[in-house]
Parts: C-alpha cells; structure tokens; sequence
C-alpha cells in the first residue's frame, strides 16, 4: 500500500499480516445459511418440500453456529462480539467522522446484524414449522408472521451486504474475501480488539 505523507512524497508501508480469524465451521455455515436464503427467496416455491428441507437446514446451521458461539475458535464465540448497540452506533458514527477502527471479529455494527441474521432465521424456521402441524395450519397470523419474518430477513440481508461493503471500503479490510478464506489483514496493534 503506497500512503502519501505530508511533505507529498510517496511511503511504501509494508501491508499488515493477514490472521486467521474465521475457521472452516463459520465459513460454511455462513455461506451455507446464504445459500439457503437465495434459494427459497428466489427458485424455490413456497409450500414445497423442498423450500422446508431448504428451511430447515438453514435453521440447523444457524443452531450449529449459535453452538459454535459457546465452544469454538476465539473469535467465532459470542464474547469476541458481544450485543451492543450503544457500540453499534458509535461505530456507525466513527464511519461519518472519518474514524474508521478494525476488529477482528465483527465490529459492533457486524455483530447486532450477525445476532438479528440468527434470531430472524430461527422465527422463520419456528412459525414455518408451525404452519405444518395440525394446531397452527391455515392459521393467519402464523402465516402473517413467517411472511413478515421473511421481508424483515429480507431488507436485513440488504443491510447487511451494505455494511459489508462500506466497512470493507473505510477500513480497508477485504470482508468478503476473509469469509472465504478466513484471514483479515490487520496491524499487530489491532489484534487485540
């Protein structure tokens, strides 16, 4: 990376170590859980069995991940990205204010949305399967909810693939591709967060 200082002559700063932040198991759930919700939102006709199957396994990797939260790798667990929204909004508003600060895992923002994502599918796989039992079939507002559920899941997924792109684009810091292969680049100073 090449950073112009302030007599105006170009610095070559060496790029930051990538670290392991992301293993394989929230890989896979997260792009598994992705995969799910493109199907059913777009190919998958509803009442199918194949959009239920789709459901439920969505909901399944959302368990295993919730699971993952409380035993796994460092930064998978809930305590590298507790719930706080006063945090969240900060965050936000060190965006606006040019103050752009990494994490390692999520930033505040990243993990409200991560914990929404996860509350959002699991509604959905309740009243889902709540529509399939004799006590809650054609019951209205069963419907109403998953339906509700699902546009809610909707407009958070487009929330969510917005963050992803300003934060990869203030910070600097390639999200998606560290969803892929699971490492983020950041300085040593940062590694703590």
């Amino acid at each position: 990376m090449t950073e112009v200082a302030a007599t105006g002559a170009a610095q070559t700063r060496p790029r930051p170590a990538p670290v392991a932040v992301w293993d394989p198991l929230v890989r896979i759930v997260h792009w598994g859980v992705a995969a799910a919700i493109l199907a059913n939102a777009t190919f998958i006709e509803d009442e199918s069995l194949a959009h239920e199957v789709i459901g439920y396994t969505a909901v399944g990797l959302v368990i295993v991940r919730l699971l993952w939260g409380l035993v796994g790798t460092p930064h998978a667990r809930f305590s590298a990205f507790p719930p706080n929204p006063v945090a969240a909004v900060r965050h936000l508003a060190g965006h606006l204010s040019g103050r752009h600060r990494r994490y390692l895992s999520h930033n505040p923002a990243g993990a409200l949305m991560a914990y929404n994502l996860w509350a959002t599918i699991l509604g959905m796989g309740i009243t889902g399967y709540m529509m399939t039992t004799p006590a809650y079939f054609g019951i209205e507002w069963v419907e109403e909810l998953h339906e509700g559920l699902f546009a809610w899941l909707m407009i958070s997924v487009v929330l969510h693939l917005g963050g992803v792109i300003l934060d990869s684009l203030v910070t600097r810091v390639p999200l998606v591709a560290a969803m892929i292969h699971g490492k983020k680049p950041v300085e040593q100073s940062e590694r703590t967060r």
